[in-house]
């Protein structure tokens, strides 16, 4: 990434190449505020103002590009290549999904347009993009060591109120209102 920040002609200040080599190396689509509180301390002098605007100059001359792919900041991704995005609903993680080699030749001719767009009339189709929602690794696991809790605690309880019932007694009804 460093020789395509030096071919488009942007000046490499120590900060901007603290702020390149970080989100080259970073595969999250980090926030501006995320690289920012990295940074700081390797260089307390720099202002978020330095890195937000570094990231401006960036995805203006085509080095990343700004995402917003769920409220909050604009996250920042350096991969160039035609890709998608999974991002977890619950912890906001991003990660790339390649593309499949037939979405790629897709996307070099100009079947990009899907036939919906005819509802758009004279729409400019720049982009088309996929995203893929649901829970990264680490939620999907922490869901699943949840529910398992919560059945552990239910027979649990249920365990407890058996033993606390004298042998042969049956559990009382409520009774039905009608």
């Amino acid at each position: 990434m460093l020789a395509c920040v030096r071919s488009s002609g942007l000046k490499l200040t120590p900060q901007r190449l603290a702020i390149v080599r970080e989100l080259a190396a970073d595969p999250t689509h980090p926030t501006a505020q995320e690289l920012f509180e990295r940074l700081r301390p390797a260089l307390p002098t720099m202002s978020f103002a330095t890195v937000y605007n570094t990231l401006d100059a960036l995805a203006s001359a085509g080095l990343c590009v700004a995402l917003s792919l769920s409220p909050g900041a604009s996250r920042f991704d350096p991969n160039m290549d035609a890709h998608h995005h999974a991002v977890c609903d619950r912890c906001g993680l991003v990660r790339d999904v390649p593309c499949e080699p037939s979405e790629l030749l897709a996307e070099r001719s100009d079947e990009i347009v899907p036939g919906p767009l005819t509802a758009a009339p004279g729409f400019e189709v720049r982009a088309v993009e996929r995203i893929y929602r649901g829970l990264c690794a680490a939620c999907a696991k922490g869901r699943q060591d949840e529910s398992a809790h919560a059945a552990a605690r239910h027979a649990g309880r249920s365990e407890e109120n058996n033993r606390l019932r004298p042998a042969g007694a049956r559990r009382a009804r409520r009774p039905e209102h009608g």
